[in-house]
């Protein structure tokens, strides 16, 4: 029954999600995170920029656990941070990607039930406890709030969202209008990359 309901709940906030991209008031790229739109925010409210993070990791790469919350083909064809220490996805779609989702106009996504036990694996490699500091990223920031909330359900206390995202936010308009192109990891130039390292890589288990 937890699970039906926990389920419910983390659908409910996918779906809002889908319908937002980021508030009027909030400069993507700035840190005023109090003006953050409600679908970024997170019961934390611990958020960095996409610079931020990467300085954090680099400073202290084996204090502060960085993962990558997006589905695996999300990582495969769009690229994910090589800097990472894993892919561990909040969502993904079924196996098969035999549902569909009619109000998205896309495959249907699933909560992941490996995520807690992926994610608490992989802190254990690290030796890292619920004190850690605990980075994640999404496509724009919406996922990476919600598995926050996940992990502080569960008693870790510094979990940062990377508030843009790796992708970004849509542009409103211009010639690029409607693509991931106003802010984000990518579009920080960051590094990134195709290739995967297979032992960073989310297997069902």
């Amino acid at each position: 029954m937890m699970r039906r309901v926990l389920k419910t709940a983390l659908l409910a906030g996918l779906l809002a999600g889908a319908t937002l991209t980021f508030a009027a008031d909030w400069a993507p790229g700035t840190s005023d995170w109090d003006k953050l739109p409600e679908v970024k925010k997170s019961k934390l409210a611990l958020y960095l920029t996409p610079q931020q993070a990467y300085d954090m990791k680099k400073a202290n790469p084996k204090g502060v656990a960085f993962f990558d919350v997006r589905t695996r083909g999300e990582a495969m064809y769009v690229g994910w941070p090589g800097d990472a220490d894993a892919l561990v996805p909040y969502v993904e779609h079924p196996e098969l990607m035999s549902d569909w989702d009619e109000k998205r106009a896309m495959y249907a996504l699933e909560p992941n039930q490996d995520f807690m036990p992926e994610l608490e694996r992989r802190l254990k490699e690290k030796s890292l406890g619920k004190d850690a500091s605990i980075i994640l990223i999404c496509r724009s920031g919406d996922r990476s709030s919600k598995a926050a909330d996940r992990l502080q359900m569960a008693g870790y206390t510094r979990v940062y969202s990377i508030a843009e995202g790796f992708e970004g936010d849509m542009a409103k308009d211009g010639a690029k209008s409607g693509q991931r192109a106003v802010n984000g990891w990518k579009n920080a130039n960051l590094p990134w990359t195709y290739k995967l390292d297979k032992a960073k890589m989310y297997f069902p288990r």
